[in-house]
């Protein structure tokens, strides 16, 4: 990204401002690669002009509540990625949601130039994106916005919700923290009133939800923290080593189970990933190109690849 001239950057940082209620001097000098004093001297250019900015030592710069300028006109590469995130919005969130970006949309084109809104309109039809599989409940058109309201207000959520390996529905009480999408689905993070521990919830096995008026019983500023595997310290180490010409092949599903490097030996990619040996995906997914492969550790692993290898073999010989 090209650095820009003293002007675009003060708009941009006027943009800036109005995005959010406090902005660090710091953000916006990691944004625009300049140094603070630049930032120091270009926010009080923009008080000299008559913006009402006021800051706090330590802690940021806000814009008076309520003062705003006309929208700022958008290039048509800032338009286009909204075109492409409209596509990402329509099928990757609820219809609720979906909605809400449609609306802003409309604002959006409604400042573009003729020319940008006709390049637009032509670049919508020729963007198809189709999702591998359902990602919510019809009946729940407005999950995601419920959600990302619990998470804002700290307010906690009733559902009802179907587990994987269970076909009876449970209704529980939960506090959302953390919303996710990994391996083609959103996942809910969430502290459960009916296990009493952080728990998973997938959105399109969600029967019901509802707000709730009642408060987070707790503070989970310290959950928020932590990485998307809730317990890091119960993973393994695993090492998978096969030929180069092969791996190519795994690029993309790799980073389901766990993949964190690589590196290349001569003709061979050694890779790393951390996991749980004993979960059956790893395994099962090693199986599907184990002639080509080896396991270098962990040694139970390799154990749990040969049951499963045992058990096809059982099943396959009492079919015939």
């Amino acid at each position: 990204m090209e650095p820009l001239n003293r002007f675009d950057r003060i708009v941009a940082i006027f943009t800036h401002l109005q995005s959010g209620r406090i902005i660090r001097a710091q953000d916006l000098s990691e944004r625009f690669n300049v140094s603070l004093r630049t930032i120091y001297r270009d926010i009080r250019t923009l008080e000299t002009s008559g913006v009402p900015i006021s800051g706090e030592a330590g802690v940021g710069y806000s814009i008076m509540e309520g003062y705003r300028l006309p929208p700022i006109m958008f290039t048509l590469e800032e338009a286009t990625s909204f075109v492409t995130a409209e596509k990402l919005m329509q099928h990757f969130t609820d219809k609720q949601l979906g909605g809400h970006f449609k609306s802003a949309m409309y604002k959006v084109k409604s400042v573009l130039r003729g020319k940008s809104k006709d390049q637009i309109t032509a670049l919508q039809s020729k963007i198809w994106i189709t999702p591998a599989q359902d990602l919510f409940n019809d009946k729940l058109p407005d999950a995601l916005e419920i959600v990302m309201q619990s998470m804002a207000e700290k307010k906690q959520v009733k559902i009802q919700y179907r587990a994987f390996i269970a076909d009876d529905i449970t209704e529980r009480v939960i506090e959302p923290v953390a919303l996710y999408h990994e391996n083609n689905y959103w996942y809910i993070k969430a502290w459960c009133h009916l296990r009493l521990a952080y728990r998973q919830f997938r959105t399109d096995r969600m029967i019901m939800i509802a707000r709730t008026t009642l408060p987070f019983s707790q503070d989970h500023t310290h959950q928020e923290r932590k990485e998307q595997h809730e317990d890091w310290g119960t993973l393994t180490k695993v090492v998978i080593r096969m030929a180069k010409d092969k791996a190519r092949f795994i690029q993309n599903s790799r980073k389901y189970y766990g993949f964190e490097s690589e590196q290349i030996i001569g003709e061979q990619v050694e890779m790393v990933f951390m996991t749980d040996p004993m979960n059956s995906g790893i395994a099962r997914w090693f199986v599907m190109f184990g002639d080509c492969a080896e396991i270098l550790e962990p040694p139970i692993l390799k154990q749990y690849v040969k049951d499963i290898l045992r058990d096809i073999q059982k099943n396959l010989q009492m079919q015939e």
